[in-house]
Order: structure tokens, then sequence, then C-alpha cells
């Protein structure tokens, strides 16, 4: 394999459609590792999250000429202040993350990939590799050839990543759950709908989405605490995933309306025949709805009505996920240290 440095995105910008082929074909397909997706990410530094001192560091590597890995990577100091490479999308709003090759290519697409980056001019310290599924195949190829140059590896869990299993019937999946939880969604959306006045909708005309996008910032910034995380750069990083992912065709932005006012909002992915769970929020004027509940009942219908397979709740392990029915998984990071 031949390797190459990319030190900024309009190089790589005549990869994308490349990119997201491999991806496709890859044992990480997930939506954080698009081209779309991890350019807007860059343009903000994750929102704020990374000082604008970051520097790029995207290594692909070509086999026979077709595009055969990719590490996005960028070099930074990490949050123990050492000098690392770590992965693009780290770490707050990427759920999930890895690297970018066919499983046949992983083992000699890591082996070559060390090699590169031991020769680089990155003064980097670790490998400090956030979000890894725990079933991802690259750690113990990780481990591997980690231990094959004598260097440090070490794994460890971080974060709870609850998803639902699904059958593709809404009653079959609530029979699935909780006896009294089942019960209690039923009646939610029940009561919702004998209140009257109830509407639930996925955006669909581009020509809405900035609007849309506004009315679901609102939302979010109604809890004190995603107000606080919501800054003037972070708001700007999520409007353009938001369009991103709109014109690539894989976002899920749906609303619960109450006589005409937004009640609650859900931001998801519906991607590779999985609705990927991003954010939430919800007007408490209307709790008498539990706008929140419903528009999730409503969106987990939706999914097995459309055969989707999978419902991902992604990172955290906040209550209501396992009481819908969330089955554990979790997420890693990963340090290699030479």
């Amino acid at each position: 394999m031949e390797f190459t440095l990319h030190r900024a995105f309009p190089d790589i910008e005549p990869l994308a459609s490349e990119w997201n082929r491999l991806l496709a074909e890859s044992a990480a397909n997930v939506p954080f590792l698009r081209h779309e997706y991890l350019s807007t990410w860059w343009a903000t530094r994750g929102g704020g999250e990374w000082p604008d001192t970051a520097e790029l560091a995207v290594v692909t590597a070509t086999q026979d000429g077709r595009l055969a890995g990719i590490a996005p990577l960028f070099f930074a100091n990490n949050l123990e202040g050492e000098p690392s490479l770590l992965l693009l999308g780290s770490i707050e709003i990427s759920d999930y993350l890895d690297l970018i090759v066919r499983p046949a290519d992983l083992q000699p697409f890591v082996s070559g990939l060390f090699d590169f980056l031991a020769a680089a001019s990155f003064a980097w310290k670790t490998l400090d590799w956030h979000n890894l599924p725990e079933t991802s195949p690259s750690l113990p190829v990780l481990q591997a050839e980690a231990g094959r140059r004598g260097w440090t590896f070490s794994v460890e869990k971080t974060y709870h990543a609850p998803s639902i299993p699904l059958t593709g019937d809404f009653e079959t999946y609530l029979a699935g759950i909780d006896k009294k939880q089942r019960h209690e969604i039923r009646r939610k959306m029940r009561r919702a709908e004998e209140l009257g006045g109830v509407r639930w909708y996925i955006v669909e005309d581009e020509s809405t989405l900035d609007a849309e996008m506004d009315a679901f910032l609102d939302l979010m910034a109604a809890d004190t605490e995603k107000a606080a995380f919501l800054t003037g750069v972070m708001r700007s990083q999520m409007r353009r995933a938001v369009h991103a992912a709109f014109k690539a065709g894989w976002l899920q932005l749906a609303f619960l309306t109450v006589h005409g006012k937004k009640a609650a909002g859900y931001l998801d992915f519906d991607y590779q025949n999985r609705i990927w769970v991003y954010n939430s929020g919800l007007d408490r004027r209307f709790m008498e709805y539990s706008p929140g509940w419903v528009l999730l009942g409503y969106l987990l219908q939706w999914a097995n009505d459309n055969k989707r397979g999978e419902f991902d709740f992604m990172r955290g392990n906040e209550d209501y996920k396992y009481r819908f029915g969330g089955v554990d998984k979790f997420v890693v990071r990963v340090k290699v240290a030479r």
C-alpha cells in the first residue's frame, strides 16, 4: 500500500465520493465517518471543542490504483495534554468513530499505517482514539500491531450506547419490552391523541430546513444544560451537519406539534437501515401531552413500519433508553503510545 498524508480538506475533496464508497464497504459504516460529516466537523473543530491550532493529518492508502484505507486523523494535545493523533470527530459530538477500511485490508492497512506514522514529522506521543465500538475489528489488530513494535496499548470502556433491535412490526416490538413500560407507552400515545390537536412529521422540504433547525435548537435550549452546550460555534456546527446530512439523504428531523406549536423534536440520522438518535428537545409547557415520549413512540412505529433493523440511541445511559427496550453496548477509548 502507498500512504499519503493530507493536511487540508480541499486536498481531500476530489476523494469525497471514493471516500464514501470505501466507507460503505468497511466494517465501520457509520454516519460520523462520512466525508460530508467530517468536513463540516473539521470546519468548526467540532463546534469549538478543539483549538484552531489543531492540525489535519488524514492518511490515505491506495493499492493497485484504488483507495484501500483512510485514517481520518488530526494532531493536537489530548485531554491529558499529550501531543496526540486523534480521530476526526473526537470526542463529544460524534458517537461512533473508527478507521475506514475493508475488513480484508484491515491488518495490512494498520501495519502500514503504523510504519508511516512512526516516520511522520508529527511529534506525537500517543494515538488517542475515542468512541470506537467495543466490537470493532480494529481493536485486536491495533493491539497486535502495537505489540509487534513494543508500543503500549490500552483500552477502556467510556460510554454506554444502548440500541433496540427492531422486528419490523410495532406491536411485536412493544410485546418484547417490559409489560409496565409497554402499557405506559400505549397510554401516553393514546392520551395525546384524545387530547387532540397533535400532529407529528418529518422535515422533507429543504427550503424550510433553516427555520426548522432554528426551532429545534430553541427546543434544545429550553434545557439549561443543553443551552450551555449550544454556543454560537456549536449551533453553526449542527446547522452545517444537518444540511450535509439532508443533501446526502440521511437526515431525519422530526417534530411533534400541539395545535400548531412545536412541543418536541428529534434530530436523528436514517442511515444504513438504522435510525441513529442524535439529539432531542422539548417545550415543557406541553408536558401533559408527554411530547418527548409520544414522539419517540411515533418514531419507533415509523422505523418498524419502514423496516429499519435497529433504533440506536448511541452514547449515554439515560433511563428512558432502557425503558424503551434499549440493549446495552459500549464504546471505548484506545491509546497506543510509542
